[in-house]
């Protein structure tokens, strides 16, 4: 079966705040180096700041794609035929369902700085995985998604 262009796909980038976050960070590293010099110091700034960044961008770079007739969600690739109902949340239910509603069976894609979530129920009998709980920006369109995906299989 070809695989057609993805009807949904969202990368869920950190936010701008981590960015500035990154210089502090360098910014402290330069301060603590001041005292070996200006050069020692410049290259704290630089790479503290490089390396603060690295990790921001590499937390920000997680994926969620319907591609064809599967959804990858980061590390998991599910076939749309083993997903069940798709449950929209709110920021108020999301953090619930991440909370004391939490299953310890279930996969997590969190990203604590996106308040919406989108619930997905596994109904694959041999996947001991209850649901799948999705960090996204865009619940409504995932959902939406999934469904042309689970149609046109």
């Amino acid at each position: 079966m070809q695989l057609s262009a993805a009807p949904y796909e969202e990368r869920l980038t950190a936010p701008r705040s981590w960015w500035l976050i990154s210089f502090l960070v360098g910014l402290s590293l330069a301060l603590i180096l001041l005292p070996f010099g200006t050069l020692p110091m410049l290259a704290g700034l630089a790479g503290g700041t490089a390396a603060a960044a690295v990790v921001a961008s590499s937390y920000g770079s997680i994926r969620i794609r319907v591609v064809g007739d599967s959804l990858i969600a980061g590390e998991a690739k599910l076939p749309v035929r083993a997903l069940g109902e798709t449950h929209v949340m709110d920021s108020e239910e999301a953090r619930a369902w991440r909370t004391h509603k939490a299953d310890t069976r279930a996969f997590l894609l969190l990203r604590a700085y996106i308040p919406t979530a989108l619930r997905v129920e596994v109904v694959d009998p041999e996947d001991p995985t209850p649901y799948l709980y999705l960090s996204t920006r865009e619940p409504e369109r995932l959902a939406e998604a999934i469904a042309a995906a689970k149609a046109a299989v």
